[in-house]
């Protein structure tokens, strides 16, 4: 009698993904010879695999996390739970918003692998955006997406005693510590892992001897590190998120976990505006660059405007919170929402400026000078969303700040 071995944990290659995949039925027997495998990923976590059928042209994606960051070495490791937590992530959004995330096929806790929907047809944001694409259905999509994964995983929704096993099934400290250092420690003071020109030093001394700005950094650490609100993607910008025409896909949620309400779409918000900054350079035709900017801002209003909608709906027909039919309660959330996604945005833009991990829609201005420019601007953006978050009180305010930048 033989005894099955359960398999251990290595890194995957082209050959070993198959071994995998074959056994999961997705492609027929008179396909299993004729598979294409591909690596594609171009991530500092993951191995990411497209898998092709000679025959059908049928595809799958196999994600594998590793046990360290690429961009680093296996001298930063890194916790294979994240693929668990990924895979799960995905899965509890597909309840809300089946056709806005990647539908998962299969998963491997052992193996830290996720087999996913193939979305080759579809373009990653970020590239679509510098290139100059306009999608007509995103801001409704992430507003959507936004709203709907906040709500089903609250408090205002869920029993207190499902929400809090949420909150431990999706606890995720390792990656967690990233976003705490990355985004809200590292930019503000002189830590090595920050990454700028030199000529943006008296910039960069400027924003860490204010101490005023960091004061405010410093409380929206704290709400990152301690309010757990609701279910978030963690890591909700133009890079993890798939786009053609008629369909938006979020993807890779691996930093998921119970955080402040405004978080996510507070990064959405800072790469748009990234974005608008870098299409004075990137669109070659003046009509173009405006048609363009004037679609990313009334893109960051109209994902407010479904979010705070969407929201809204949902708690006026499914909240179970005693206090749901207080008036007042949900405007008084949604204010704190809005107010305080205005200051994580402006730590996203400071630190994809002069942080460690960088955006290319500012990185490729083929000018040096033109770079330093922006980024310059976006410095100063970022600054001014942080110290006023609390004087805004509606979303035209902040989209005209940015049209101003």
């Amino acid at each position: 009698m033989s005894v099955q071995v359960k398999p251990t944990y290595e890194p995957l290659n082209e050959l070993t993904v198959l071994d995998v995949v074959k056994p999961l039925d997705f492609f027929d027997a008179s396909e299993q010879n004729q598979l294409h495998v591909r690596e594609i990923g171009d991530g500092n976590l993951n191995l990411v695999f497209h898998i092709e059928s000679a025959l059908s042209k049928k595809a799958v994606i196999v994600k594998q996390a590793l046990p360290y960051a690429k961009v680093v070495g296996e001298s930063w490791p890194l916790t294979l739970d994240r693929a668990r937590i990924e895979s799960e992530a995905l899965i509890k959004e597909a309840e809300s918003v089946p056709h806005l995330v990647p539908k998962v096929l299969y998963s491997d806790s052992t193996l830290a692998v996720t087999v996913m929907e193939d979305l080759s047809d579809h373009v990653i944001l970020r590239k679509g955006l510098i290139e100059g694409q306009i999608y007509p259905k995103l801001a409704s999509d992430i507003g959507t997406f936004a709203a709907k994964t906040a709500f089903y995983s609250s408090d205002f929704y869920l029993h207190p005693f499902e929400k809090k096993e949420q909150v431990k099934r999706f606890s995720n400290p390792e990656l967690c510590k990233i976003t705490e250092d990355l985004v809200f420690t590292d930019p503000f003071f002189n830590i090595e892992t920050n990454d700028f020109p030199a000529e943006l030093q008296s910039e960069v001394d400027v924003i860490w001897n204010d101490t005023e700005l960091l004061k405010e950094v410093a409380q929206l650490r704290l709400s990152f590190l301690t309010k757990a609100e609701v279910l978030l993607h963690g890591d909700l910008h133009s890079g993890s998120i798939f786009v053609k025409g008629d369909s938006t896909k979020v993807i890779d949620p691996e930093f998921a976990f119970y955080g402040p309400a405004g978080f996510d779409i507070a990064h959405f918000i800072a790469n748009l505006a990234l974005n608008h900054l870098s299409q004075n350079a990137h669109a070659k035709e003046p009509f173009h660059r405006e048609t363009l900017q004037t679609y990313l801002l009334e893109t960051i209003e109209k994902t407010w405007k479904t979010y705070r909608e969407t929201f809204t709906a949902l708690w006026n027909e499914k909240a179970t919170d005693p206090f749901a039919k207080i008036d007042g309660v949900l405007e008084n959330f949604l204010e704190k929402t809005f107010q305080e996604a205005i200051g994580f945005a402006g730590c996203e833009i400071i630190r994809r400026t002069i942080g460690l991990a960088h955006v290319a829609d500012l990185d490729s201005i083929p000018k040096k000078e033109v770079e330093l420019f922006y980024k310059k601007t976006a410095l100063e953006l970022g600054v001014k969303l942080i110290k006023n978050q609390r004087k805004l009180t509606n979303i035209t305010e902040l989209t005209d700040w940015i049209r101003g930048a």
